[in-house]
């Protein structure tokens, strides 16, 4: 992958807590990636819960190979 998105998000929780992140970046295969397929992967993969709302920040398409191997490339078979 020689594509990354680069961006920003606050997530609020229902109880009132919220995270941040910044310059965050991610491997993507197109040359875009919607706001809502973002905060999904955020959700899902940080096992999130109680969200009540994703918001995505100045976000950014890079070209930019990532500098680790996908984790199948590294499984000695």
């Amino acid at each position: 992958m020689d594509k990354r998105v680069l961006f920003d998000f606050e997530v609020d929780f229902t109880n009132g807590d919220g995270i941040q992140g910044q310059e965050f970046r991610l491997d993507i295969d197109d040359n875009d990636t919607s706001d809502e397929e973002l905060a999904q992967y955020i959700v899902k993969d940080m096992r999130l819960l109680m969200v009540h709302e994703v918001r995505i920040l100045n976000k950014k398409i890079i070209n930019k190979k990532h500098k680790r191997q996908p984790i199948d490339e590294n499984i000695k078979k």
